[in-house]
């Protein structure tokens, strides 16, 4: 696993939710309230605002997609002025009629990613209120083929669009977080997984997190001195290599005691400690419960 792909890992719940949604008002105003996951629209036709609760108002135009990592509150509306905002949920279920009538004005797929917070990885967590994807973003074919694709598919009358649109919808996220971080070039993550040396023992530390590493060993294993790995991991990511692991390893717990069934004693294991005593230890250390607790709140499984 590569350390984008574990950090959504890490917070995704469940399959993302979408609605394709039209109007032929030519003034309307909706809200969607602070949602504990992330939001997002790709506008498919026509032009709106986006007013988020703290920020700057953003324009977006045809083929313009926007993600709210953080689910902050916002407004959609056809101007820049907020004026009687409706509630989301009654007003798309009010311009869900309109879909198939000529005079459509504004055209959009709107939806959210379920995400569980407690597991957030500091590449997530640091991601700006609002990402901003203008259409004319050239650089990143593969976002523009799966909002394409979307467009096609999420009216979900098509065969097999139920398996096809969440799973286009996971890519979609993926996308447009990575076409963010070619594009602002800031922040620590971006530099991190930018720097030959701390990517690469990032991408060690991910592969194999079970494994009995050590500072000597991933230094080995990235090819430079101790002295060098412990610097420039340290400087980057804002803590040394056997602090970071000993963090991801009880992070990834948390997800295995959420998605899964396995007996302590298996999620110990896998993520590389010896004994469920040990295990036990240490997540109570970071999540201030057991993992069994843990498990009994947060999980799906059917044990609980």
């Amino acid at each position: 696993m590569d350390v984008l792909s574990d950090a959504i890992a890490a917070v995704r719940l469940g399959q993302p939710s979408s609605n394709r949604l039209a109007t032929t008002q030519r003034a309307w105003c909706t809200r969607l309230d602070q949602y504990s996951g992330a939001g997002f629209h790709i506008v498919l036709r026509g032009n709106c605002w986006v007013l988020p609760d703290e920020g700057d108002p953003v324009a977006l135009g045809t083929g313009d997609a926007i993600l709210l990592p953080h689910g902050t509150g916002h407004v959609l509306a056809d101007g820049p002025t907020v004026t009687r905002a409706i509630p989301f949920e009654q007003w798309s279920a009010g311009v869900a009629a309109e879909k198939s009538s000529s005079t459509v004005r504004f055209e959009a797929l709107c939806g959210k990613y379920r995400l569980d917070r407690r597991g957030q990885h500091p590449l997530v967590a640091e991601l700006p209120t609002i990402i901003h994807l203008p259409a004319r973003l050239g650089d990143h074919p593969e976002l523009r083929a799966a909002i394409d694709l979307l467009a096609m598919e999420a009216d979900q009358r098509r065969a097999g669009s139920c398996i096809a649109v969440p799973s286009l919808l996971d890519l979609l996220l993926v996308y447009m977080i990575r076409a963010w971080m070619t594009k602002s070039g800031t922040g620590i993550w971006s530099a991190a997984l930018t720097d030959p040396v701390t990517a690469a023992a990032l991408r060690a530390l991910h592969t194999d997190p079970a494994a009995h590493w050590s500072n000597e060993r991933l230094a080995a294993e990235v090819g430079v001195s101790r002295a060098t790995l412990t610097r420039r991991f340290a400087t980057l990511v804002g803590q040394p290599p056997m602090g970071y692991l000993s963090w991801w390893r009880l992070t990834r717990a948390a997800a295995l005691l959420r998605e899964t069934t396995d007996p302590l004693s298996a999620i110990a294991e896998q993520v590389g400690y010896a004994t469920a005593y040990a295990f036990s230890h240490a997540f109570k250390k970071q999540f201030d419960m057991s993992p069994g607790r843990y498990r009994h709140h947060h999980g799906s499984g059917a044990d609980r």
